[in-house]
């Protein structure tokens, strides 16, 4: 075993691992990337195709996106963003303004996905503190949601395997079937339904809109879930419902955000308005951490008094708007117009989809979806029972170890494997994706 990888087994403790399986899977030492491909320390190369964690739009090393970085680190590497401010803030701010939702005008920095989303839940909560409304204190959210592993965040998410555990510790809301059409919460087929899984959503905002803050949920997408695409409609209902009701809507789009779904933003497939929006992962191409929060001015107003009156939004962190993080997502915007990345998607994603299609030939798939440069295949013993694999199967870990002797990154989310590569990939390349994860796939079922 190489000696780094041996320090690491002695010191590290990595995210979302049974430490155990490294005895017989240690961790692959990465020393170096180009576009979407990493090189580990013999030289192999493996193709990024989950983006490192969703993150990475325009390819490693991108050369305008350092030269930003070294740029800002020749003035200003970090300042306190209280009572403080910094030219890249303002300029990312107008910027990120200016191609969001057009309700969407002012911005709360933090540090990443989860801060992200417990700063619009906080935010959304004190609002209606301030303005007397005392009941409203919770929080509507969709049980295959996902939106980060902080204490407020996994409390708005699902329950699952990831999160189960910490269930003491989190707050009280409500939690409404999800849109998925694989597995219709109300027995439909997608083509013949009439969209009655918002019917929960209906009936529990009549009941109970006195006592609920906002709703949240991840738009056309629920990545961690499983990738689990849902139809527009539902989406357009849910935002019209929250507005009858005068719940806040809380789009999460860390996951979705910057051309995923192969607009900017997902939301922008649906003429909606939301609350608020939040924003990490892309927004710096993977490069440095950053969390945003938009929201809009009648919100922003109901904090703006006195100081003493009591409604000052008492949070932030040390990190909020670094120098160097704004200088990347600004880099990163400017190159979705350099290099036209939304408009070479709508060529490649045609492609992409094909590609897919043909996985639902497989014995082992039991539902492709797919939306922008995102696709996912899940994986099932019966597809006419629709019969998970048990956690003792590891069928994803089978297919995850597989794929990496085809130059392929295939980490599995339960029974789902997924591809989310980086908007930057060649037309070659994503064609090698489709066919060897293909040819993975089939060649385990061929061998169970």
């Amino acid at each position: 075993m190489n000696s780094w990888i041996k320090k690491d087994l002695k010191y590290i403790w990595h995210p979302y691992t049974q430490m155990k399986d490294c005895e017989k899977l240690p961790p692959i030492l990465i020393e170096r990337a180009k576009g979407v491909k990493l090189y580990d320390n013999k030289d192999n190369f493996y193709y990024d195709t989950i983006s490192s964690w969703w993150c990475n739009v325009h390819g490693h090393n991108h050369p305008k996106i350092k030269e930003a970085i070294k740029k800002q680190l020749n003035s200003l590497e970090h300042v306190l963003f209280a009572g403080f401010t910094h030219k890249s803030a303002i300029l990312l701010s107008e910027r990120l303004i200016s191609i969001s939702p057009k309700n969407l005008n002012k911005i709360f920095f933090s540090d990443n996905g989860s801060t992200a989303v417990e700063t619009a839940l906080k935010i959304s909560f004190q609002y209606w503190q301030n303005i007397g409304k005392k009941n409203k204190t919770k929080f509507i959210s969709l049980d295959y949601g996902y939106h980060g592993d902080t204490i407020g965040a996994m409390s708005v998410s699902g329950i699952d395997l990831f999160n189960e555990v910490f269930k003491p510790l989190f707050f009280t809301s409500f939690k409404i079937p999800s849109p998925y059409c694989y597995r219709c919460p109300v027995g439909k087929e997608r083509d013949y339904c009439s969209f009655d899984c918002i019917e929960p959503l209906e009936v529990i905002l009549k009941k109970k809109n006195n006592e609920i803050a906002g709703m949240i949920l991840e738009p056309l997408v629920m990545a961690a879930g499983g990738m689990i695409v849902y139809p527009k409609e539902y989406l357009k209902r849910a935002a019209e419902l929250t507005k009858r009701y005068n719940v806040h809507l809380i789009l999460d789009e860390v996951a979705t955000g910057f051309g995923r779904t192969g607009k900017m933003f997902a939301c922008n497939h649906v003429n909606i308005k939301p609350d608020f929006m939040c924003l990490s992962k892309g927004i710096t191409s993977g490069y440095l951490p950053l969390g945003v929060t938009l929201t809009t001015d009648s919100i922003y107003n109901a904090f703006y008094d006195d100081y003493e009156k009591g409604k000052t939004f008492y949070h932030g962190h040390t990190y909020t708007a670094n120098p160097l993080s704004c200088s990347c997502a600004l880099a990163s915007l400017e190159l979705f117009e350099r290099e036209k990345t939304l408009d070479k998607l709508r060529n490649l994603i045609p492609l992409f989809y094909k590609g897919l299609e043909k996985f639902r030939d497989l014995a082992i798939v039991g539902d492709v979806r797919y939306l922008g440069l995102l696709g996912a295949m899940e994986l099932v013993k019966n597809k006419e029972t629709k019969e998970t694999f048990s956690l003792k199967e590891r069928i994803g870990l089978e297919i995850y170890k597989y794929g990496l002797k085809k130059k392929l990154i295939l980490r599995p989310l339960g029974n789902v494997i997924y591809l989310f590569p980086p908007l930057s990939i060649k037309k070659r390349e994503l064609e090698y994706i489709l066919d060897s994860t293909y040819y993975v796939i089939k060649d385990i079922c061929r061998n169970r």
